[in-house]
């Protein structure tokens, strides 16, 4: 590393060892929705009245919820009758990738990448969620802990990019992406924390992110791997091959056989059509 890559790394590893790394508040009518999600006094009328408080939030659901991926055979014409047809966690994850998305943190120069970056992660969640299911195991927490296991990429960006612009430093593509490699997955754990999220997601998170290579790993933490691996096969065929995907010691993990990773598998197009809904 430069003198000058090297001033940014102490600056953020300063900023990160104190708490002091900037991360967007959580927009509360997301983490509201989570909350009625999760709880089992809450009822549809709620969860609609509290998606309604946010016009542009309340059309953006109803838009993902009437997608040929959630309602292929129906037209829902208001956010009580998706939350009965669609359920109360499915309405809370469709609101929560509409609240965060990748335009909620501001990387100047570097729209794109984190733009595939949300992408991945959004793939990753869904996948993450039809493999717990396959395993029997929490939907809902496989589903947040994929959305969020990258989550630490923007917002590390982000701060790597304010802090050359503050010390008047230039910082090649090569410098960027080596800094956020290095402290995203560190990152990753301060958002979930900061975000408050459920006990069991931030667990997840950490495990993910502190043994990527070990095959002891938490269930959940397996769950995202498996879920990455099955969005890099979806978005980048090309680059991944089917038998290596099957051959994943990742499965022995999971306790999953061939024909049952082989039957994930006639899963992609329905996984796509979700993920065209939720990036819409």
């Amino acid at each position: 590393m430069s003198e000058q890559v090297q001033l940014i790394e102490e600056s953020l590893k300063q900023l990160i060892n104190r708490g002091g790394i900037e991360v967007p508040m959580l927009p509360e009518v997301a983490n509201k929705a989570l909350l009625l999600a999760q709880s089992t006094d809450s009822d549809a009328s709620e969860m609609a009245q509290l998606i309604q408080s946010d016009q542009s939030l309340a059309g953006h659901v109803m838009r993902i919820a009437n997608s040929a991926a959630y309602t292929p055979l129906s037209n829902l014409v208001s956010l009580q009758q998706a939350i009965a047809r669609l359920g109360m966690a499915t309405i809370s994850e469709i609101a929560l990738t509409a609240a965060i998305g990748a335009k909620m943190f501001n990387t100047p120069g570097y729209e794109d990448y984190v733009s595939g970056v949300w992408q991945h992660a959004l793939a990753t969640s869904l996948w993450s969620k039809e493999v717990a299911r396959q395993c029997r195991s929490n939907v809902e927490v496989a589903f947040l802990a994929g959305l969020l296991h990258s989550i630490g990429r923007p917002a590390v960006l982000q701060t790597i990019l304010d802090l050359a612009k503050q010390e008047h430093i230039e910082l090649s593509d090569a410098d960027v992406h080596q800094l956020e490699n290095t402290y995203c997955y560190q990152v990753s754990k301060a958002v979930v924390n900061r975000w408050k999220m459920p006990t069991l997601v931030i667990e997840a998170i950490d495990s993910y992110t502190d043994s990527r290579s070990s095959l002891a790993i938490e269930n959940h933490a397996a769950q995202i791997i498996a879920g990455s691996k099955f969005a890099n096969n979806m978005l980048a065929p090309e680059n991944f091959d089917r038998e290596v995907l099957l051959g994943l010691p990742v499965f022995e993990t999971l306790n999953l056989y061939q024909d049952e990773v082989e039957e994930l598998l006639t899963k992609t197009d329905s996984v796509a059509q979700r993920l065209e809904g939720l990036s819409s």
